[in-house]
């Protein structure tokens, strides 16, 4: 009563044969004519392979529906095909844009991402690391701010021969990597606030540690001097990057004998806090005091009204960055730095002075 069995030595039967067990590289190899190590550069999408031999062993490898065991990848290629993502940012919104990115990147080249929150100010932070590194045999790391300019740990992975990438390292510190001219976005906005009218500008700044706060508030600054403006310590308030310290730094300042008319805040999350700081004080945005930000998380969209915001395309950064990794794991010095466009989201949180 059984279906008919293909003849033999036809090639029906021989894929008879081959789901009748798990498909292996081997078998790839010989349907596609070609060495295994070629359908293994093919798999890892290396190069030196020729098109029209990718394109061959892709249509076997789906065909046969062949798919690598982890372990037997790691034996071939002596890599765990596992890549860590190491952060301590308390902005949710922003990690998530960056994590997506890195995974993108992962699912596209086959390799496993690890996320690893770590505290930035932990005296025992490069013995953690270099713990992780060995104990899951990882084949490189994305570093994300303010890790990414830890000059001990830096040293250390280079020292260990450990590949790694940056996300916004500061200047000396980028090997490969992604950044966004970030003194300049900052000095766009400004540019946006003062042809609205604004003269007194107040700045909530991130987390000193982070090369992204002295960016920003090195744009703030310049952005002051080429409106001709002063600039003036007292409208400058240390912010973590987080919702909290945003509505804490507004309430400081909200309480100054002459309070501003517009605050750039170093990220959406602390914009997101000045906002509701400024609403339970009886004030209105823009009406009142404009509020503006930087990153453009999904936060941005949240609030009301909408905040106009410096657009870094987070996402893709994390995916760049991945990316540059990846091509550092196969040909070590092959990783560069890639510098990615800003823009400007002009939205409701913005208006002239007293409109």
């Amino acid at each position: 009563m059984g279906g008919r069995r293909a003849p033999e030595g036809s090639p029906a039967a021989g894929n008879d044969r081959l789901k009748a067990a798990r498909v292996r590289i081997e078998d790839v190899a010989a349907q596609a004519g070609v060495s295994m190590k070629t359908v293994s550069r093919v798999l890892n999408h290396e190069p030196n392979v020729s098109e029209r031999t990718r394109q061959r062993v892709e249509a076997v490898v789906e065909m046969l529906r062949y798919r690598p065991h982890p372990s037997a990848r790691v034996l071939a290629g002596r890599r765990a095909y596992l890549i860590a993502m190491l952060f301590d940012n308390p902005s949710s919104n922003y990690l998530m844009e960056i994590e997506m990115g890195v995974l993108d990147a992962c699912q596209a080249h086959h390799y496993n991402l690890m996320l690893a929150p770590l505290a930035y100010d932990d005296h025992d932070l490069v013995r953690k690391v270099e713990s992780l590194v060995v104990q899951s045999q990882l084949d490189g790391v994305v570093l994300t701010a303010p890790i990414t300019d830890d000059a001990a740990l830096l040293a250390r992975l280079a020292a260990l021969g450990v590949p790694h990438s940056s996300v916004s390292a500061k200047e000396e510190n980028r090997h490969a990597g992604v950044a966004v001219d970030e003194v300049g976005a900052v000095c766009a906005m400004m540019a946006h606030l003062t042809s609205l009218g604004h003269t007194r500008i107040a700045h909530i700044t991130g987390h000193a540690a982070h090369g992204a706060s002295g960016w920003r508030l090195t744009g703030y600054r310049e952005g002051l001097r080429r409106a001709g403006l002063r600039f003036d310590a007292s409208l400058v308030v240390e912010g973590e990057f987080s919702h909290e310290s945003g509505h804490r730094a507004a309430k400081a300042l909200l309480k100054l004998k002459q309070r501003p008319t517009a605050i750039f805040a170093a990220n959406d999350d602390m914009a997101a806090g000045a906002i509701c700081a400024i609403c339970e004080s009886g004030l209105s945005v823009p009406q009142d005091i404009s509020v503006c930000g930087f990153d453009d998380t999904p936060i941005a969209h949240q609030i009301h009204p909408a905040l106009t915001t410096v657009r870094q395309p987070t996402r893709e950064m994390g995916r760049l960055a991945a990316t540059e990794l990846l091509k550092e794991i196969r040909e070590p010095g092959s990783g560069g730095f890639v510098n990615v466009p800003y823009t400007l989201q002009l939205r409701r949180s913005t208006g002239p002075v007293g409109v």
